[in-house]
């Protein structure tokens, strides 16, 4: 992901701290059912990384054979791929039964960019249906979906934006994610937004990348949180912005959260494994889990191999 990305030089003038909870994100945890008991997933955004071979993937593991390896190492996945192209019931179908070996793997399918960036929601409502056709093939193996909408998304389009979103199945959860900065800079969209979204029982995307703070709005619409953690090569802040995290986390498990969705992206996806096994470890330590942890081929290798 370059999303956010910054000179590496520029890392130690960044602000990494988590902003404040929103009153919206309070009072959205305070009234939420069952509260301390949470359901958390870790995993990363592609499982089609040459660069694991020999680190979490044996070393001659076949390309078409990639996502049944990933499975023994995550419980989901941030399924970029449906951004790019439909897939019908019968692709879906196949990467469902390559997941069944872990029972309780996820897949949190992107909107189509045909939706998304190139009809901007409108006039999307046949496409809609051909996506979310092909996606229900994952059945008890579907997690939330996110909808990302494109950087020149700005708030003058809020009308487009909730009707589209107004006329989404209600049976499966959907995460909003917002770029354009207009959206973070003016309070009064911010507000309209995250509103619309508590209405909507719809959840909002943060964000975490270098170079754009702004996304980390800490605005909880649902007692649901899907984060997109973008690190910098396991920089020693990442590590430091991992651990703030995982605190603020724990905190709003006390509070009511519901379930947790963290996706590890790096510039250099390469070191999303070592980067993703902190992060488990981190939480399990923290909340009490026992999430899998990535298995690497050699532990005792360095992390820069």
């Amino acid at each position: 992901m370059e999303f956010g990305r910054v000179p590496h030089e520029e890392l130690p003038l960044i602000d990494f701290g988590l902003p404040k909870d929103t009153e919206l994100t309070i009072n959205t945890l305070k009234s939420a059912k069952g509260k301390g008991d949470l359901q958390v997933h870790v995993g990363c955004a592609k499982w089609g990384r040459k660069e694991w071979l020999g680190k979490i993937y044996p070393p001659k593991t076949k390309e078409i054979n990639f996502l049944d390896e990933y499975v023994k190492h995550f419980d989901c996945i941030e399924l970029n791929a449906t951004f790019y192209q439909i897939y019908g019931p019968e692709t879906i179908g196949k990467w469902k039964a390559k997941a069944e070996s872990n029972p309780g793997f996820k897949f949190c399918p992107k909107f189509s960019q045909t939706i998304s960036h190139i009809r901007r929601l409108k006039n999307a409502e046949e496409i809609t249906t051909q996506f979310y056709k092909g996606i229900l093939a994952f059945g008890d193996q579907l997690g939330p979906m996110f909808l990302q909408v494109g950087d020149n998304f700005t708030p003058k389009s809020l009308p487009e934006l909730k009707a589209y979103l107004e006329h989404l199945p209600t049976d499966v959860p959907v995460f909003l994610e917002v770029r354009h900065k207009d959206w973070f800079a003016v309070k009064e969209n911010s507000d309209a937004l995250f509103n619309m979204l508590h209405q909507l029982n719809m959840g909002a995307v943060i964000t975490d990348a270098s170079g754009r703070r702004d996304c980390v709005h800490m605005n909880l619409p649902t007692p649901h949180t899907f984060i997109r953690f973008v690190g910098n090569s396991l920089d020693k802040t990442d590590y430091k912005r991992v651990d703030d995290w995982v605190e603020r986390i724990k905190q709003w498990q006390q509070q009511g959260l519901q379930s947790l969705w963290f996706f590890m992206h790096q510039h250099d996806e390469r070191y999303s494994p070592e980067l993703s096994d902190y992060v488990v470890e981190k939480l399990n330590k923290a909340l009490g889990l026992e999430l899998q942890r990535p298995k690497f081929i050699d532990r005792d290798k360095g992390l820069f191999d």
